[in-house]
């Protein structure tokens, strides 16, 4: 073989083994994009999670009632149970209507610093969170309540209400069964698509641990289907509530869970169940 040969087949080889390299890293670099890019929804639904549960604690209700008498609402499709080792942050009963409706709606009224929320409440899609809802705005539970949580991020946007004591930790001294939604368009890595306008429970993060806090969904916002839907918020209230995220948080619950207290204040002032 002339040496001209020997080159020519050396020289080649080595561009072919240049070529399957720079294959091999294109290919890597494909796979880390791809990789980075499903860690970053998998953290904002993640994140989605962490913002709308419910802090627990018995200690930081300085307005806390002792427990209901009873620790459970008599058997029926809805079961209200007490929770002494987390006491009502006002004094209120469990709800007695165990039996709800499962038709119709139930117009609420909600006058807040920041404007008028007018709700629609959805017994069909939540019977017995919407018995719950009516049961404490009738007693009283929510006025003068301030809303504790501003949640303005990519993929939610939310104010988190219902706390008396505006920790994040108050709640009613009871809680209340899941109702998950059925009928939501399906978001990305599990999540759903919750619609501007929905109303929703906060919980725990575990089974059956909502109470009385909830939270109004100013833009579509994706969340697992864990968090019960109950109703929707009118035109007013959503301009009233994107007016409150304009104003910005106060970084409190950054980095994790992130948000904070709105600064445009806002509370519930009154909020009435419509004859």
């Amino acid at each position: 073989m002339s040496s001209s040969n020997q080159q020519r087949r050396e020289a080649a080889k080595r561009k072919l083994d240049r070529q399957q390299a720079h294959r091999a890293q294109r290919a890597q670099r494909r796979k880390q994009v791809a990789a980075v890019t499903a860690a970053v929804v998998v953290i904002a639904v993640i994140a989605a999670i962490v913002l709308v549960t419910v802090a627990s604690t018995t200690s930081s209700a300085p307005n806390a009632a002792g427990p209901p008498s009873v620790t459970t609402t008599p058997p029926g499709p809805c079961t209200f149970t007490a929770t002494p080792e987390e006491p009502a942050s006002r004094p209120v009963s469990l709800p007695t209507e165990t039996n709800p409706p499962k038709t119709g709606t139930v117009s609420v009224t909600v006058n807040t610093t920041q404007g008028v929320l007018p709700l629609t409440l959805n017994r069909a899609e939540a019977p017995c969170t919407v018995a719950s809802f009516v049961h404490l705005a009738t007693a009283g539970f929510f006025n003068n309540t301030p809303c504790h949580r501003l949640i303005n991020m990519s993929g939610l946007k939310a104010l988190q209400c219902g706390d008396p004591t505006g920790s994040g930790t108050g709640g009613p001294g009871y809680t209340i069964p899941d109702e998950p939604p059925n009928n939501l368009a399906p978001g990305q890595q599990g999540a759903a698509i919750y619609p501007k306008g929905s109303i929703a429970m906060a919980n725990t993060g575990q089974p059956n641990s909502g109470g009385s806090q909830f939270f109004l969904v100013y833009e579509d916002s994706q969340l697992p289907p864990e968090y019960t839907v109950f109703g929707t918020i009118g035109a007013p209230g959503i301009q009233a509530l994107q007016k409150v995220a304009a104003g910005g948080d106060d970084g409190s619950l950054n980095p994790s869970p992130g948000g904070g207290k709105p600064k445009l204040a806002t509370t519930l002032q009154t909020v009435t169940v419509n004859p």
